[in-house]
């Protein structure tokens, strides 16, 4: 082989090497690459149309959270048995709560139910389930939680996902960074959505010209029954084990215990 030929094929081995480090930055497994991995996100966000304001404000003062990375990998309550798992989760005078908000907020669910095609017993089971009718949201903030878990190799598309998203709410307006805190995934709102379907379900049911699902009651329940029927939720069936609706239930969460919980609870509240 002549020396040219050979520094033909070295010029590739070389790019290609020069190449691996940017490529391992892409995710890790500790704080030691986070920065340089934000600093990549960043340029790569600005070249998708997030603009350099918006990347301002919400990377402010954002660190890796080894908090996070922690709880994402010490989820048990799935494990529990469902018995366990509804006491634990819709005992504790949740049903009774349950069937307040149900005739407080009456009027709101014939109107949501009138245009989604989602009965209230659902929707406030979930309310309920998620955050205790709004009393525990989450005080984490969301774009630290999101780009942590971007960041971090175990689920790193999923959550760049989420963080996209979460920067293009920021970026029209329905929340300023800080007002994003939610769940150490990254949920945000009353009823816990992460920021894709945030994105994509969502909707101004208050009428004030805001999709709010951390303050207004009407846009959080009327955008969970939103994300249920474009899923394909039925208007009018049922919705237990077995049933359509039942299986629209884990678009919600694919746990069958929280899911099953979620049925029965509705079912004890529509008096079924």
């Amino acid at each position: 082989m002549t020396s040219q030929a050979m520094r033909i094929l070295i010029i590739p081995v070389m790019l290609a090497a020069l190449g691996a480090p940017a490529m391992a930055a892409r995710c890790g497994n500790g704080a030691g690459g986070f920065n340089g991995w934000l600093t990549q996100f960043k340029k790569e966000a600005r070249a998708k149309g997030v603009s350099q304001r918006t990347l301002a404000r919400a990377f402010k003062g954002v660190s890796y959270d080894r908090r996070v990375i922690r709880l994402d990998r010490s989820q048990h309550s799935f494990k529990l048995s469902f018995n366990q798992f509804y006491r634990r989760r819709a005992g504790g005078g949740m049903v009774a709560a349950a069937r307040r908000k149900l005739r407080q907020k009456a009027s709101l669910f014939r109107r949501i139910e009138k245009r989604f095609g989602v009965p209230g017993p659902i929707l406030v089971s979930i309310w309920g389930l998620e955050t205790g009718f709004g009393r525990n949201s989450g005080s984490m903030n969301v774009i630290r939680s999101l780009s942590t878990l971007s960041y971090d190799c175990r689920r790193s598309r999923f959550f760049t996902k989420n963080l996209y998203a979460a920067l293009r709410i920021i970026q029209r307006g329905d929340m300023s960074p800080g007002q994003m805190r939610g769940a150490w995934a990254g949920e945000l709102g009353q009823t816990q959505f992460l920021a894709t379907s945030y994105l994509r379900y969502a909707v101004d049911f208050d009428g004030n010209g805001r999709r709010d699902l951390v303050r207004s009651q009407a846009d959080v329940l009327a955008s969970t029954a939103n994300y249920l029927r474009g899923h394909g939720w039925k208007r009018g069936g049922g919705w237990g084990p077995g049933t359509h609706n039942y299986t629209v239930l884990k678009q919600w969460n694919a746990a069958n215990v929280y899911r099953k919980t979620i049925a029965v609870m509705a079912s004890k509240l529509a008096g079924r």
